[in-house]
Parts: structure tokens; sequence; C-alpha cells
């Protein structure tokens, strides 16, 4: 099982939203209830990003209390080419110390190319999402 940490601050819960960290003391309480169960964890960049510096301290909080027992997928859908992509390849793997990140290849090889560039790391990516908005552009008919 993979569980997804997507911490939204309007549906945490009123006695955990006002500690001192609420992100990462709500995401440790799953993390706490779950970590036997699971062989990884997702978090989804949105949730920590919309809050900065702070979010971001966060997340790598999470990450580091997660530990290496698990699998880390960082649920990013990052798709830009050339220095760009190899920049995020290395903010994911090299500085949060995800195993995995997803992509999305609409740009292209290049855009996924240099997350392929990392020995025992992965890049998810994504070819067919199911949001009900996919139809508009993933299932065109020519």
């Amino acid at each position: 099982m993979c569980v997804g940490l997507d911490p939204d601050m309007e549906k945490i819960p009123p006695h955990l939203s006002s500690t001192r960290d609420p992100l990462f003391t709500f995401c440790a309480g799953i993390i706490d209830a779950t970590r036997d169960l699971c062989v990884a964890y997702k978090p989804n960049l949105a949730f920590f990003e919309h809050y900065g510096s702070a979010g971001l301290s966060a997340l790598e909080r999470i990450v580091n209390y997660i530990g290496p027992d698990h699998f880390i997928i960082a649920d990013a859908k990052r798709g830009d080419i050339g220095n760009t992509a190899t920049m995020y390849a290395r903010a994911f793997f090299e500085n949060l110390g995800a195993d995995a990140v997803t992509v999305a290849p609409y740009m292209g090889r290049d855009s996924v190319e240099p997350f392929l560039a990392f020995n025992g790391k992965w890049a998810i990516v994504l070819a067919l999402t199911s949001n009900p908005g996919s139809k508009d552009f993933q299932l065109l008919d020519f």
C-alpha cells in the first residue's frame, strides 16, 4: 500500500491546526498509524509548496521522519525540459531524498530523461489520468 500525504489545512482537525507545525504533526500521525501497513508514502508537493519555506521545511522533516525503510514518491507532476528538468530531478533526488517522482511527459522525452539519469531512482510517468478533465485533452480523437 502507498499512503498519500495531502495535508489540507482546511481539513486538518482543529486540535492539530493549532500546533507549532500542523503540517508535520498531521502527517506524522498518519505515518505513525500506517508505518507497519505500507511500503511507500507519497507526499503531494502542492500541499507543502503552498506554504512557502515553512511548508517545504515541514516536507523535509516529514521525509526524514518517514526514514529509509519506506519508499518515498514525490508527487510533483513536473514536466519541463532541459536544465529545468535536471534541476527538478536534483531537487527531489539529491536534496529531498525522494526515491521516485511523478512527471508529466507532455513536452516529450527531454522532459523525462533527466529524472532517469539517477541510478536507483524512479520516474513515474503520467500517461492517462482519471480526473474529469482528462477527456478534454488526453482522450481526444483525431
